[in-house]
């Protein structure tokens, strides 16, 4: 059925059973009217029988009873009651329109008669039921000498309904012709506000949307106007952290990151806006919704970087190996070149001194770095920073009093990841600055976590900058030509501290990061 008639369908069937309750209603009006009513009447035709001087002398004398017949029968007749009776004082009827109840005892039901008292109710009379009044009839003394009823036979349902058709006929075409013309009024607005789709189609739809918003692979949050989550596939969910419940609540009581915040409600606006959460790297696309020239909210798309910036990093960090190798390989080019014009000039002793000094120089650095770190990756990459430091003109040491055991080879890994992205952003930091740049690496352990903290002897960062420094995509090098690595160290060393539970900061020219140790790495380090 269409949307009009199932409308029509329901009204017509709201009215069918309005009709049938006020019928009901109509009928038990009427019985209680009728009662009430004709219970009076009867009541006063019965104690104007009793009242009657040959009513008493009939009862009160045998050779006179054939008197109480046509007195009933007289005033039945002009009364318009269905019956009137009298009987004895043991309720033997003696006069009746039916001369096959002479003789019967009168039903009296709950009637009270027999004590002397007027009595109006219903009783079965003739096998029908009937509205009859009881009313005594006393005699000198007081004596009581019988009973007077005068009832009335009631209507059959039938009957009575087909009085009321009439009238229930008229409600039912009024009521029908309204509610028809009701029907189609509401399912044209309705249809209207609905852009004419069937309830059919709007389920389909329904249907699709979630199909396709539960189906892609990217996050899709909505918003209203004012700042309420409308939708949110499980995608979002995840990326998030929305509670479950998160759809109908504000983005304040689901206690979003500030900056998530920003982002979502337009506050921060641009392409491909980065955001941390947790352990993830998320990039929002916002686009606000406009219906008939009029804001009503937004949706924004995210995507999981995390991964991609995995793979970027690995890509950076192959780019600096590769740099650290030609600085390495420029290095024993020069040298070589000095060996061979030595040797060219004879200068056979000064070949061998020379050998040693730089051989001496190399293994002092190599035995300073690994005497101090244990770990082997972590030495290593120290010690192809100290050639690219070198190259630059610039001097990597580590600092007095550092000490690193063997770690496992998850945290080893996250502290090449923060070391290497902290020394790479000093080194920045010194480079163009002349000759005489350092940069100091200071490494301490505990049985909790790692400390990381570098320094450097460049202009160190401003007070107002040090979490923006952190932020994906931004850098200080405003006039460096911009590319994908740029703003990426940081954020990644915040998110590779953030996954452990540590954290990492900047002040002035100190960078500090913390990485705590797993339960795995603790036991294996008490052992140590």
């Amino acid at each position: 059925m269409s949307l009009t008639g199932q409308f029509l369908a329901l009204q017509l069937g709201l009215v069918v059973v309005v009709l049938a309750v006020v019928a009901a209603v109509s009928v038990a009006q009427s019985d209680a009217e009728f009662r009430r009513t004709e219970g009076r009447r009867l009541l006063s035709i019965a104690e104007t029988v009793a009242s009657l001087d040959a009513v008493r002398a009939g009862l009160a004398d045998a050779e006179r009873a054939d008197i109480l017949q046509p007195t009933a029968e007289s005033v039945r007749s002009v009364s318009g009651a269905s019956y009137v009776m009298i009987t004895a004082a043991d309720r033997r009827i003696l006069t009746s329109a039916d001369p096959r109840r002479m003789g019967e005892l009168l039903p009296l039901g709950d009637s009270g008669v027999l004590d002397g008292r007027s009595w109006i109710g219903t009783t079965a009379s003739g096998g029908s039921p009937s509205l009859v009044a009881h009313v005594p009839v006393f005699g000198e003394q007081g004596r009581m000498l019988g009973v007077v009823a005068a009832g009335r036979e009631y209507r059959g349902m039938r009957e009575r309904l087909a009085t009321a058709t009439p009238n229930l006929l008229l409600y039912l075409g009024l009521a029908s012709a309204l509610g028809t013309a009701g029907s189609v009024l509401l399912a044209r607005r309705i249809k209207r506000q609905t852009l004419g789709l069937e309830p059919e189609e709007i389920t389909a739809l329904v249907e699709h949307r979630e199909a396709m918003l539960h189906g892609i692979k990217e996050g899709v949050v909505g918003l209203d106007p004012a700042g309420r989550l409308t939708l949110a596939n499980e995608t979002a969910m995840e990326l998030l952290r929305l509670p479950d419940d998160a759809v109908g609540r504000t983005l304040e009581s689901c206690a979003v990151e500030p900056r998530l915040h920003d982002v979502l409600t337009g506050r921060v606006q641009g392409r491909d806006q980065v955001v941390f959460t947790g352990d993830r790297m998320v990039t929002l696309n916002r686009m606000p919704l406009l219906t008939h020239g009029r804001a009503v909210g937004s949706v924004t798309t995210m995507r999981d970087l995390t991964e991609l910036v995995a793979l970027q990093h690995e890509l950076d960090t192959t780019r600096s190996a590769t740099d650290t190798l030609r600085a390495q390989a420029h290095e024993f080019s020069n040298q070589l070149h000095v060996i061979a014009g030595l040797i060219e000039l004879e200068e056979y002793p000064e070949v061998a001194r020379y050998v040693r000094g730089i051989s001496g120089a190399r293994s002092l650095r190599t035995d300073e770095v690994v005497s101090r770190v244990a770990d082997p990756s972590l030495a290593a990459l120290l010690i192809a920073k100290t050639s690219l430091a070198a190259e630059q003109g610039s001097a990597l040491r580590i600092g007095r009093g550092s000490s690193l055991r063997p770690v496992g080879e998850s945290l080893s890994s996250d502290l090449v990841t923060v070391v290497g992205n902290l020394v790479d952003n000093a080194l920045d930091a010194v480079r163009g600055g002349g000759p005489g740049g350092w940069v100091e690496v200071h490494l301490s352990e505990e049985t909790t976590e790692v400390r990381v903290r570098v320094r450097d002897s460049g202009p160190g960062v401003a007070p107002d900058l040090a979490e923006e420094v952190f932020r994906y995509g931004f850098t200080t090098k405003a006039a460096a030509p911009q590319s994908a690595s740029r703003g990426l160290g940081l954020a990644i060393t915040r998110l590779v501290c953030t996954r452990r539970g540590g954290s990492v900061s900047a002040d002035g020219a100190v960078f500090t990061a913390r990485l705590p140790r797993n339960e795995n790495e603790r036991n294996n380090g008490t052992q140590a």
